[in-house]
C-alpha cells in the first residue's frame, strides 16, 4: 500500500497510508445508498404519510422543481456537511476507515471541504470517469477536488499499538492539571504525540521546544519551568487528553 508523508507545522514528516481506488469507491457507494434511501424516505413521508402532494396542485414547472429541490437539499450537501462534522469522515468513509486530511499537517477546514465538494461535480463527470483517472495518475490517489485543497484521503485499517495512537496509559486515580486541553481535537493530539514521539527518539530538543510553545501558546497556558520541563508538560498534556475524553485503555 503506497504511503504520504503529511508534513507537520513543526516540519516532521509523518508516514500515512493513502486509501485505495476500492476503498474510495465502496465509501462512495455506501454514502449513495444512504442518499438514495433518505429520497424514498423523504418522498414517502411528504406524498404518502403527510398527503402533501396537493401543494403541488396548480405549481408551474419551475416551483415544482424548486420544492423538490428544497426537500432533496440534504443530499446535495451530504459529504460537504458531514465531513466537516465528522472530521474527515461520511459514514461511508467510517465504515471503510478511511478519511480527509490535510497534507501540510493541519487539520482539513470547511473552506477546504468546500472546494472538494465543488469539484466534486467534475471528478463525477462521464460516470466518474474524470476522478477515477486523475486518481490513477496522481501519486497519492487525489482527484482534482483533493489537489485543489491541498487534501489526501489516508486508510485507518493499519495494525497498531498503543504508542502508534493518541492513547496513553494512565491510571485510575490519575489528577489531571490542564482542563484546557479539551479545546483540543483527536487530529490535533495526533500532531501532537506523532511529533513528540519522533522527537524523542531522536533527541531533538527544538523540536520539543517548540511543540510545547505551540501548546501553551495554543491553550493560552503558563507553566513555570522550574517546576515542570517541557517534556513533562507534553506528556502531561496528553495523558490530560486522554482523561477528559475518555480514550483511555
Amino acid at each position: 500500500m503506497s504511503q504520504i508523508a503529511i508534513n507537520t507545522s513543526q516540519n516532521v514528516n509523518i508516514n500515512f497510508n493513502i486509501a485505495s481506488v476500492g476503498d474510495r469507491m465502496l465509501a462512495f457507494i455506501i454514502d449513495l445508498l444512504i442518499k438514495i434511501a433518505y429520497v424514498i424516505f423523504i418522498f414517502y413521508l411528504f406524498f404518502n404519510i403527510l398527503d402533501l402532494g396537493y401543494l403541488l396542485t396548480g405549481l408551474d414547472q419551475w416551483s415544482i422543481m424548486a420544492i423538490y429541490i428544497a426537500i432533496t437539499f440534504p443530499v446535495y450537501i451530504y459529504p460537504v456537511v458531514l465531513e466537516s462534522m465528522m472530521e474527515g469522515q461520511t459514514p461511508g468513509k467510517k465504515l471503510m476507515k478511511i478519511r480527509v486530511v490535510k497534507i501540510d499537517g493541519y487539520q482539513a477546514s470547511f473552506g477546504d471541504y468546500i472546494i472538494r465538494w465543488i469539484l466534486r461535480i467534475i471528478d463525477t463527470s462521464f460516470a466518474g470517469v474524470i476522478g477515477l483517472v486523475t486518481m490513477a495518475i496522481s501519486k497519492s490517489n487525489q482527484r482534482l477536488g483533493d489537489i485543489a485543497s491541498g487534501t489526501a484521503v489516508i486508510s485507518l485499517k493499519n495494525n497498531i499499538n498503543i504508542s502508534h495512537t493518541i492513547l496513553e496509559n494512565i491510571k485510575e486515580d490519575y489528577i489531571p492539571t490542564f482542563p484546557q486541553v479539551i479545546g483540543l481535537s483527536d487530529n490535533d493530539m495526533r500532531i501532537i504525540k506523532d511529533n513528540y514521539v519522533k522527537a524523542l527518539r531522536v533527541d531533538d530538543r527544538q523540536i520539543i521546544s517548540k511543540l510545547s510553545d505551540k501548546i501553551k501558546s495554543t491553550l493560552k497556558l503558563e507553566v513555570d519551568p522550574t517546576k515542570m520541563t517541557e517534556r513533562q508538560f507534553i506528556g502531561v498534556v496528553m495523558k490530560d487528553y486522554n482523561y477528559y475524553t475518555g480514550k483511555d485503555n
